[in-house]
């Protein structure tokens, strides 16, 4: 009898480089790394300290810092497609990664949505080997611990700061790490302990968050926004290159912006992000932090051949954020520029003075009130900051974290790329279809999709559920029942403390049609905790489902 005794315990190797006839090689004998295993299955399988050691194969497997695998094209190298870092599980996986892969060549998209293995989640920062070395053994490390809601890796940071960095330490953030960025999760007020503390239940920012929510919700807060990815498209044909790639209408006035989605030939959503127009052959593009290869990719490789051209300037720019039903007040004591409600629409972009630097601001919102977010050249980021907390100092303004915004979005129903619209899902579906410019006659990516699927009902929507259960705490992912049988789960969870409620989004399915009838008539509950949890479901904004605040 032979038995096969495996060790996944990992040393990482050397940075240098790999030789090219390395595919088949080996590492030396290791008998000293393979001893605490080799001891711990003998006494689980005592006949194994008889049998002896025949053969010890020690070879190499491949990682990667996030512990998901890499596949799709490289956004360096044209017609490039990758597979790889499969993390011990290529074997497993590799049927349907082949799959997708070959249709993802064939057809110049993937087939379905693979946002958390495409290799367009990395960046130029993924280019340095030690910390990808030091990032890759923290993720092994975490492979069999348990994954706690909210956790942050600890290697390799900071590695990206914003100049507000020192400042908001200051203030007590606690901070998170998104595509290399430290951005603060939320801020511990004097006397707390300024780190995380993870539990299944809530965690100790909890009632922390609630302050900053509320202190948004009824007075002014800021928030630094700076690791948003910005580009510029610019060219006499950028307008008509732009319309094709989004589906919005993107090509209105100069000093305009516009919320859109780029959708990929099956009609699902791409991108999701915010355009403004400079003037008639520039365009200022906004997008999430971590989609920022992604976007970049997509947007170059769809636009029409003609005078266009697409560049990167994320880190020419500080984003700050003011929100609030006082933000028109502070903002208004450090700039002479009109920021009345009719000299400044929602949806306008102006540019501005302010603290002595030229700011692009842009009238729009992520979280449900007023505001604006000002778009700062990097180096006056800190001089603008300084001079909005002092402008705000009578409104008792301060600074604001990421966890405050995910509550703040909740409740305003405002959608996540990635959690709430993926690939996968189509604007009507997402109630985003308000967006899409389906009257007009221009042609744009993915609207033939769009015509098609208008022809049958839809058989999935995305709705809003809160429960009253204070105890149950939604993270995503429950499972959504609907009269007792599972019909979705949700794509995205929280808390709402101004509705003082448990928060959450998912899609409710039905092969015969999602009416509203349907929706609305049906008895909802949430599996949290395999608890089944009484839910109300809600097909409009929680909060000012009007949008009198953001308007005002």
């Amino acid at each position: 009898m032979s038995w096969a005794v495996t060790s996944r315990t990992r040393s990482p190797c050397p940075t240098g480089d790999i030789p090219n006839d390395w595919q088949f090689h080996l590492f030396e004998d290791d008998y000293d790394h393979f001893e605490q295993h080799l001891v711990q299955a003998m006494a689980r399988v005592p006949a194994l300290e008889k049998v002896g050691v025949k053969q010890m194969i020690n070879g190499p497997e491949s990682f990667t810092p996030d512990g998901n695998f890499i596949l799709g094209a490289a956004p360096e190298c044209a017609n490039m497609y990758v597979g790889a870092g499969f993390n011990a599980f290529g074997i497993a996986s590799g049927g349907g990664a082949g799959w997708v892969l070959a249709d993802w060549a064939v057809n110049g998209e993937a087939p379905l949505d693979l946002w958390t293995v495409d290799i367009r989640r990395f960046s130029g920062m993924h280019r340095d080997r030690q910390w990808v070395s030091d990032r890759t053994c923290e993720a092994y490390s975490k492979h069999y611990t348990i994954g706690f809601p909210h956790e942050e890796y600890e290697s390799g940071r900071p590695r990206i700061t914003s100049p507000l960095y020192a400042r908001l330490k200051a203030h007590g953030a606690v901070f998170g790490s998104k595509l290399g960025w430290e951005r603060p999760n939320w801020f511990a007020p004097e006397g707390v302990e300024p780190r995380d503390v993870y539990a299944m239940g809530r965690q100790n920012w909890f009632p922390h968050v609630g302050a900053e929510h509320r202190q948004v919700r009824e007075a002014v807060g800021i928030f630094d926004q700076s690791s948003f990815a910005k580009y510029e498209v610019t060219g006499k044909d950028a307008a008509a290159a732009l319309s094709h790639v989004f589906a919005g209408n993107v090509a209105k006035a100069p000093g305009r912006l516009t919320y859109t989605q780029a959708l990929n030939t099956r009609g699902g959503i791409e991108c999701d992000l915010t355009v403004a127009r400079l003037s008639e052959d520039l365009f200022y593009i906004v997008t999430g932090t971590g989609f920022r290869t992604h976007d970049l990719a997509w947007i170059a490789e769809h636009l029409p051949a003609g005078d266009v051209a697409i560049r990167d300037i994320t880190e020419d720019w500080g984003v700050l954020s003011l929100m609030g039903p006082k933000a028109r007040d502070v903002l208004a004591r450090v700039t002479d520029a009109d920021v009345s409600n009719a000299g400044f629409p929602f949806g306008h972009m102006r540019e501005i003075g302010l603290a002595g630097a030229k700011v692009r601001a842009l009238r729009v919102t992520y979280v449900g009130e007023l505001g604006w977010e000002l778009h700062v050249p990097l180096a006056a980021t800190g001089a603008v900051f300084d001079a909005l907390m002092a402008a705000g100092a009578g409104e008792g303004i301060r600074p604001v974290g990421y966890r405050a915004i995910e509550s703040l979005r909740l409740e305003k129903g405002y959608r996540a790329w990635a959690a709430d619209i993926t690939p996968n899902d189509r604007p009507f579906e997402a109630g985003l279809g308000w967006a899409v410019k389906m009257r007009s006659n221009e042609e744009f990516i993915g609207r033939a999709a769009l015509e098609a699927a208008a022809e049958r009902p839809l058989t999935k929507r995305l709705a809003g559920f809160t429960i009253d259960d204070p105890e149950a705490v939604l993270v995503g992912r429950e499972t959504i029942l609907r009269n007792g049988q599972p019909v979705g789960y949700l794509t995205s969870g929280g808390y709402g403390y101004t509705v003082g409620k448990g928060i959450g989004y998912g899609y409710v399915r039905n092969g015969e049609g999602v009416s509203d009838g349907f929706l609305t008539s049906g008895h909802y509950e949430l599996i949290v905790a395999n608890e089944a949890v009484p839910a109300r479901i809600g097909m409009q904004a929680f909060y000012d489902p009007e949008n009198l605040r953001v308007k005002g």
